[in-house]
């Protein structure tokens, strides 16, 4: 079965008890609907992706965490794997992007907003949880495409079990593709 790299873009502060639990349906709707073949590829250990880490892990995924080198020394769930890249903020977003299939924006600030930019100049696809009250809620109003490019859609969802089962379809028709490869 194929793996599918699953990069969260989450708020770095504490978030507010309505994007806490959005975010908690939309982990429970990807393990029922994906299970065990999601990797989730996380930048840090601190608000909304602590949250989101504590949850995963809960859940049984298996979570990897790219810490920026300014918070490399901060303590990390045992169960997680975490990859000491020894780059900063920006650096790490980069590799969050690049390690990952997909990216989901859970809702944050600029952090979150660069990290989508990013996905779709690397051609991944971005999903995104709209009406969460954060910054993040502008790609509402974006087109599907950034530009003439086409490089990967920014999909916008406001129902996280919907957003959640949405990735879960991109991984079955990445490994039907996949498949048809061999």
């Amino acid at each position: 079965m194929l793996e599918l790299y699953v990069g969260i873009a989450a708020h770095s502060e504490e978030p507010d008890v309505t994007l806490t639990v959005k975010s908690r349906r939309f982990l429970e709707e990807l393990w029922s609907t994906c299970g065990s073949t999601v990797r989730l590829v996380l930048g840090g250990y601190w608000g909304l992706m602590k949250h989101v880490v504590d949850k995963a892990l809960e859940l049984g995924f298996t979570v990897i965490i790219l810490p920026p080198l300014e918070l490399e020394h901060a303590e990390f769930p045992e169960k997680s794997i975490v990859v000491k890249t020894g780059v900063s903020f920006r650096s790490r977003s980069v590799f969050l992007v690049r390690t990952s299939d997909v990216l989901v924006v859970l809702g944050g600030g600029a952090g979150c907003i660069q990290e989508l930019v990013t996905a779709y100049t690397e051609k991944k696809p971005v999903y995104v949880l709209v009406d969460t009250g954060y910054s993040t809620d502008l790609v509402k109003s974006w087109p599907l495409y950034l530009d003439n490019r086409m490089l990967a859609p920014i999909l916008k969802y406001s129902d996280p079990v919907e957003l959640a089962r949405e990735v879960c379809r991109f991984r079955r028709a990445s490994s039907v593709k996949k498949s048809l490869e061999y």
